[in-house]
């Protein structure tokens, strides 16, 4: 199910070139009506988790980005209400603010494997690397590293769509935290300016988490509007320095307990 490829090589490249030229008009929506592409978008109201849900009408394959434990069982219940047979449970990262609902989810989907990058440091069926593919159905994901939240963070890229999960490492008009837990704020910056803003500008962006009820942005969005990330590395980091935000609430219950899928 999962390929290896080299991000920065030629295949990547000519991949990447393609993409553009068959996908280069969207917009704000994720779903292609032409399309065997399905996609969900559902929250978390205690912790403001967005958990993604993305399948092939056509396969029934489907995979699952950043459930949280709270919610598996609604999840589960969606997934076979509407016809689709989980095949991975995945994160973007090792969160600090709720525990991930992939353990919980294999237990009750029979067949589910839970995805993590390798990088993380968390237990699960199967770790990513930089420039692996998840394949559903006829649909894919590409894993392109974007660490300085945490080092295990991925975002998901979807070309055939236009898309991409960014996780804690992109936010709406913010980014993850760089003051525990691996953080480092240049490599943040890095990650996001190399690996992201790099993406066309028409390409939608879905991040782990919204406290302001918005549900997407944009690269082009971003790259104009972001008040942390337009500013210059040096003013970056500065800004990250001076956050001050109290410690997570979860954090000491949350992060043993995704080390280990959830289950604790």
């Amino acid at each position: 199910m999962l390929q290896s490829l080299v991000f920065g090589g030629r295949r990547a490249a000519d991949r990447y070139k393609l993409s553009n030229l068959l996908f280069h008009v969207r917009t704000m929506s994720a779903v292609h009506k032409d399309t065997t592409f399905f996609f969900r978008q559902l929250f978390d109201t205690v912790s403001s988790t967005y958990t993604y849900l993305l399948g092939d009408k056509k396969t029934g394959e489907a995979v699952l980005i950043d459930p949280v434990l709270e919610h598996a069982e609604r999840d589960a219940k969606l997934i076979e209400e509407l016809g689709f047979k989980l095949i991975y449970a995945m994160n973007t990262h090792m969160h600090a603010d709720h525990i991930t609902g992939t353990g919980k989810l294999k237990s009750i989907v029979p067949g589910t494997k839970s995805v993590i990058g390798k990088d993380s440091g968390a237990q699960a069926d199967i770790h990513l690397l930089d420039g692996d593919l998840v394949r559903f159905g006829s649909h894919e994901l590409l894993a392109a590293a974007t660490p300085g939240h945490t080092n295990g963070c991925l975002t998901y890229i979807c070309h055939e769509q236009s898309l991409a999960f960014t996780g804690d490492t992109l936010l709406i008009r913010g980014c993850g935290r760089t003051d525990f837990q691996e953080g480092n704020s240049e490599t943040l910056y890095k990650s996001v300016h190399n690996r992201i803003f790099t993406l066309p500008d028409e390409y939608v962006l879905y991040p782990a988490h919204d406290y302001r009820g918005q549900t997407a942005t944009s690269v082009a969005e971003e790259k104009k509007y972001n008040p942390r990330l337009t500013k210059s590395l040096a003013e970056f980091v500065e800004i990250m320095d001076n956050l001050n935000l109290p410690y997570p609430k979860m954090i000491n219950k949350a992060v043993p307990a995704n080390r280990v899928c959830g289950l604790f």
